[in-house]
């Protein structure tokens, strides 16, 4: 059987990205695969892929390269984009000249199944994909993320896909709900992690890590100020935040604001979370929503216990707050910063959690999640 993942960039970092490679490297020992990537900026993917996968792209964003061949036709395909909705959270990366190469793929696609990995994308699917193709949408947010005019499209064209997969049981219901009455099957299956020997934490430095693109949705301005209040307390712990993106500037000038410039660090992007997260001893998650929250599951593969705000839908689905990590009423500063202190004053619970967290990480061995897709492309087919 050959399988297509279509996503936006396969080139950039992000947890999308993380888990499409590693479950299109773990389906590659059962089936042909592909990533098609709608952009790339770069000659090399930022996170690695496997050689069994094949990598190709619709629009080539690499400076230098000849993207079309006649002037003034490239001016005219810069055009905002008619195919996806201005509500799309990426909608200012697509423009005329990504929706002429997306038309053109799905109308000629050669694959058994598509799976698509945003709402943008779901929906171009169900309009423009040939005949033939099982198509699966991918749900990378949580339902309440979306918009109402781009959630007006999803109830348009969901319908015209074969299934929709969620990250999260919550997620599975939201939309069975919606598609009551339609074909379209709805799936919850989390994303996966190679079973792999990774680094483990000692839990012996005094650091926190934050990992995520640095936009507004993960909220790392909440984070800010969670930790000017535990640096009060404990000014000898540091934290350090991975990850690129447009809030950059802004949070660089709040962290000075509160004279975090001794004990926060930005980062920038790192493609080895796994060395990361051993050297931390605390992992925290301050997001306004999150479809899943996969460093939540790389940290505690790596045995470091997890803080988190209970915001929608993903960390309260993986984290069971006192088990293996520590769930935090959304929005509540004070008590972040307070379940922070409490555990970097007792090694005792930290290591109890850490344990918590190691149990919990096997619900999400790549290849048990592989086994639930197979079972889905069976169902479908």
């Amino acid at each position: 059987m050959k399988i297509s993942f279509l996503i936006m960039n396969a080139y950039g970092m992000g947890g999308t990205v993380r888990a499409t490679a590693h479950l299109a490297d773990e389906l590659s020992h059962r089936h042909e695969v592909e990533i098609v990537s709608v952009f790339r900026h770069r000659d090399t993917p930022f996170l690695p892929l496997s050689n069994r996968v094949k990598l190709t792209h619709l629009v080539d964003l690499r400076p230098g390269t000849k993207k079309w061949w006649r002037r003034g036709f490239a001016a005219r395909l810069q055009r905002p984009s008619k195919l996806f909705h201005p509500e799309e959270r990426a909608y200012g990366n697509f423009n005329a000249q990504s929706d002429r190469a997306l038309k053109e793929y799905l109308s000629a696609a050669r694959t058994d199944v598509l799976i698509t990995t945003r709402a943008g994308l779901n929906i171009a699917a169900a309009r423009f994909a040939r005949e033939g193709i099982v198509l699966v949408g991918q749900e990378h947010l949580h339902f309440g993320a979306h918009l109402p005019g781009l959630l007006g499209e999803i109830r348009e064209w969901y319908p015209k896909l074969h299934a929709i997969v969620t990250l999260t049981e919550a997620d599975r219901l939201e939309y069975s709900s919606m598609l009551e009455g339609d074909r379209t099957l709805v799936y919850s299956i989390g994303n996966g992690l190679p079973e792999t020997a990774r680094p483990q934490s000692r839990l012996e430095n005094r650091l926190v890590v934050a990992a995520g693109r640095l936009v507004k949705v993960k909220g790392y301005d909440r984070l800010l100020d969670v930790f000017a209040k535990v640096v009060e307390k404990r000014p000898d712990w540091k934290l350090r935040i991975y990850g690129d993106g447009t809030e950059a500037d802004k949070l660089s000038r709040r962290a000075r604001a509160l004279r975090l410039h001794n004990n926060v660090a930005f980062m920038g992007s790192t493609a080895d979370m796994e060395n990361v997260l051993a050297k931390a001893s605390l992992h925290v998650v301050t997001s306004r929503f999150e479809g899943f929250g996969m460093t939540i599951v790389e940290a505690f593969a790596a045995g470091v216990p997890v803080v988190s705000f209970d915001c929608p839908q993903g960390p309260r689905e993986i984290i069971t707050s006192g088990q293996d990590g520590v769930l935090v009423p959304d929005g509540d500063i004070d008590a972040f910063a307070n379940a922070l202190l409490s555990l970097m004053d007792d090694q005792d619970e930290l290591r109890r959690l850490a344990a918590g967290g190691l149990e919990t990480v096997r619900r999400y061995r790549i290849s048990e999640i592989a086994d639930r897709w197979d079972k889905i492309f069976t169902d479908l087919r």
